[in-house]
């Protein structure tokens, strides 16, 4: 058994650990947005679900003999891919379809690699039953999700902040080689076992032969509760990180709480012979009484983004007793060993169709994150049918109905908390969901002696406001007041000569733009079409500009390479949300590219204003790096109109630095070990405050 578990547990490691390598080379070539892990999400899924259809197929069509053959000769030339390090040639060009490319890219620097690691659960596991009948094969199904989970919660802390990505790749691709000679092994040692323990295979076949094919209702439950799992997966995360509380890595929680089940299910040694740690006369109520509690929660607002404290372990433990009870009730509809690979397919089917509904579909369809409650019904609805299926033994018809009763009753209320939870609050005026998450504009007052005003929300971020009384309009507000670091920097170029250059990365609702006169000239960088069509059609500060205002929608940084420079004044790098940090906007290439679009004496400003992410010290290390002086303007004292704000100025200039505007900069107080970002080398655990 020992090739057998180094197999699996090598395979398992290497499949989850290969997305983000590959996905980190390419992210700077393609804007970083998050259109380019989606991309690369949708790439891994269907080569995953190829993966799992050629097992079914090779173990049902070929004998032993053929299977070692075919599977190794794919191992062998599958080595003519090594190392998975992305060639420079497949940089795009500037009129290049980015969704293409980035698919053919993946499929030629890692490939058939990852189809092989797909592959490679199923596989073993059905070699397994062959030469190992009296082993859980199961069992190796949840030994691989351990090495998945593994994978996982070592990537970030560990990895990603110690070894540059090239090291990575290279490192992958020596545990690969490591991994093709186990499964070449595990493959032979398969067929050697058959040729000489005849009594074992026909021991095996004779089980294999009685055993039942798994019937259509069966393999529809397979189908519905591995694609409700991955719908439940998705929906929670997307709305815990957008909806409830923007928390760096907050992401990772879904996904191990949903690997985590899988493990505990499938764990299927001792007496727990059936679905592991998983019975159905425990989760079910508990499924129900937190349905309740949500939905009571959302309706009435406690689960509001307001009250994280009370929300998040809500939707964390909510989200375990869910997948608990999907992946739960697969457990215990596991067929034979004989029809394992057929199982797996489905599960790989349905967390496919998972994927499409929420990254797909959704956004198409809901103006808000509503495939979550809608989701939790079909889990009331579908625990409501196998409880009136089969009951717990020993329970009274009157219980059985009388739980029934109480499932459905709780289907209901969560589609109550649907229909309330799609509805528009009575502040809101607009509500828009695209490929990037949910837009809504809202309006508040007038309260007392305060005027009304707009505000402009990407899930719970703000992305500034403006009053609505046209003497108040033009009036900069929010993250742009007149003592924060960007005003003054302005105001000394503005002094300087009668018109200025400014550069833009980043919207909001063009705040910035109240600052220009009639001979300025602004230029914005936007990446999400939909801010941009708000902004002119919600508030005012671009239509109202005396400045000349032009705009280039897509990714800031790739735009900017691949324009002439536009010797800018001024560069504004305002792309930064809570944990939203485009990586790529915050490296030393990057500061190259904002260098090469301003004017020698012109100044590139950070917008590092954030409390849960110390940027400051990495932009002196970007800038040290370049030979540049890096200050930092903190408006501490402002309230009303106006945010507290970082702004870090990075120039050449030294007569901007010395001026007496910027007279209350403060020290950067650097971060012990902190090592300068690159395209090669970047990690969020650096900056974490």
């Amino acid at each position: 058994m020992f090739y057998f578990i180094s197999t699996v547990f090598t395979s398992a490691f290497l499949l989850f650990m290969v997305q983000p390598i590959i996905a980190k080379q390419i992210l700077p070539w393609f804007g970083g947005s998050s259109a380019v892990w989606t991309t690369c999400m949708v790439f891994f899924q269907m080569v995953l679900l190829m993966g799992y259809g050629y097992s079914d197929w090779v173990v049902r069509r070929l004998d032993q003999r053929k299977q070692a053959i075919l599977h190794t000769v794919l191992v062998l030339i599958s080595l003519a891919w090594l190392p998975i390090l992305a060639g420079d040639q497949w940089k795009p060009d500037s009129d290049t379809e980015p969704s293409v490319r980035i698919l053919l890219l993946l499929l030629a620097t890692v490939g058939l690699p990852y189809f092989l690691l797909s592959t490679t659960g199923p596989l073993v596991q059905a070699w397994v039953a062959k030469t190992h009948p009296q082993v859980k094969v199961y069992r190796l199904f949840a030994l691989s999700n351990l090495a998945s989970l593994i994978s996982l919660l070592c990537y970030p802390p560990l990895i990603e902040p110690n070894i540059n990505l090239q090291a990575q790749a290279v490192a992958w691709s020596g545990l690969y080689g490591l991994f093709a000679l186990l499964v070449i092994v595990s493959a032979w040692q398969t067929l050697r076992a058959q040729t000489a323990g005849k009594t074992v295979d026909s021991a095996h076949s004779a089980a294999s032969s009685s055993a039942a094919a798994p019937q259509r209702r069966q393999v529809v439950l397979w189908y519905l509760l591995a694609t409700l799992g991955s719908v439940l997966l998705l929906s929670f995360t997307n709305h815990m990180t957008q909806n409830i509380a923007s928390v760096p890595f907050l992401w990772i929680v879904p996904l191990v709480i949903y690997l985590a089940t899988f493990i505990l299910v499938f764990d299927v040694g001792g007496s727990r012979a059936q679905s592991g740690w998983y019975s159905r006369k425990w989760f079910m109520p508990l499924l129900m009484v937190l349905l309740l509690l949500t939905a009571i929660g959302m309706v009435e607002g406690y689960a509001s983004t307001m009250n994280i404290y009370f929300a998040l372990p809500l939707f964390c433990v909510l989200l375990f007793v869910a997948c608990m009870f999907c992946h739960g009730e697969l457990a215990a509809m596991r067929p034979e060993p004989q029809y394992l690979t057929q199982f797996y397919l489905a599960l790989s089917v349905g967390g496919a169709i998972g994927g499409l509904l929420v990254g797909v579909l959704a956004p198409l369809v809901f103006d808000s994150f509503a495939e979550m409650p809608l989701a939790l019904m079909a889990c009331a609805l579908l625990a409501t049918y196998l409880w009136w299926q089969s009951p717990p033994p020993n329970w009274s018809k009157g219980l059985t109905q009388s739980i029934t009763a109480a499932t459905l009753g709780m289907s209901a209320l969560t589609g109550w908390w649907l229909w309330d939870y799609s509805m528009p609050s009575k502040n809101t005026i607009m509500s828009k969901r695209d490929f990037y998450g949910t837009l809504s504009v809202t309006q508040t007052g007038p309260i007392e002696d305060k005027e009304t005003l707009r505000h402009l929300y990407h899930g719970t971020i703000s992305h500034g406001w403006q009053y609505t009384d046209t003497q108040l309009r033009t009036k900069p507000i929010s993250y742009f007041g007149p003592e924060a670091g960007i005003s003054k920097v302005l105001d000394f170029y503005a002094q300087q000569r009668p018109s200025i250059d400014v550069g833009i990365l980043g919207l909001g609702i063009g705040v910035l733009v109240a600052y220009g006169r009639e001979n300025d000239r602004y230029r914005i960088y936007e990446l999400v079409p939909s801010v941009l069509e708000i902004a002119k059609k919600y508030f005012w500060y671009l239509t109202d500009a005396k400045a000349n205002v032009s705009f280039n929608l897509g990714d800031g940084r790739l735009s900017l390479e691949r324009e002439p420079s536009q010797q800018f004044d001024m560069l504004s790098i305002d792309a930064f949300s809570s944990d939203s940090v485009p990586m790529h906007l915050m490296t030393v290439e990057a500061l190259q590219v904002y260098q090469k679009q301003i004017k020698p004496e012109g100044a590139i400003i950070y917008n590092v204003t954030n409390r849960l992410i110390n940027l400051a010290p990495m932009v002196q290390l970007l800038a040290q790096k370049e030979g540049m002086t890096a200050i930092l303007i903190s408006d501490t004292t402002a309230q009303g109109d106006y945010y507290k704000t970082d702004f870090v100025i990075v120039t050449r200039n030294q007569k901007l630095i010395q001026d007496p505007r910027l007279a209350s900069a403060k020290p950067i107080v650097p971060i012990p070990g902190l090592k300068v970002w690159t395209d090669d080398y970047n990690n969020l655990f650096d900056v974490l405050r």
